[in-house]
């Protein structure tokens, strides 16, 4: 999750929403890394678990990633479950609870549906108020710098 939190505070310094993810191999070894980055690449799926699941699926040449472990500072909203799930990712690792459009287990429970072919081991804050924190002082000073500009 530290490696997680690298990405997210890169993520902070480019001006994006601070979200960091790493996935991993069942050995350990990093397969891929990323942050969020919709604003910079105006892409509105360029999430940081997306961003890592394209990537890892390149240097893999695989669309499904069984074996892997995602680490993400966010629990991840409804697109990225369905990607991890589509991925075949088997175990996700987050830090802070998303209340607005997490769907593990905040906004949203899809892991609680029989729908999904998928099910990976869930494990949530990880490195909880750290991640937390990073992502309520990113939108602090946005809502401050806005009021001075007014």
């Amino acid at each position: 999750m530290r490696q997680a939190l690298k990405q997210a505070r890169y993520a902070e310094r480019c001006d994006e929403v601070p979200v960091g993810a790493v996935l991993v191999s069942k050995s350990g070894e990093l397969i891929a890394c990323g942050h969020n980055q919709p604003i910079t690449t105006l892409d509105p799926t360029a999430h940081a678990e997306i961003v890592v699941i394209r990537e890892a699926a390149k240097r893999l040449k695989n669309y499904r990633l069984p074996g892997t472990t995602l680490y993400v500072t966010l629990e991840p909203c409804a697109m990225c479950v369905g990607a991890l799930v589509q991925a075949r990712v088997d175990r996700i690792v987050f830090g802070a609870l998303e209340p607005k459009t997490g769907a593990i287990q905040s906004a949203h429970r899809f892991f609680e549906s029989a729908q999904f072919n998928h099910y990976p081991q869930i494990l949530g804050g990880v490195l909880e108020t750290e991640c937390s924190e990073l992502i309520s002082k990113f939108f602090m000073l946005k809502r401050q710098a806005k009021k001075l500009s007014k």
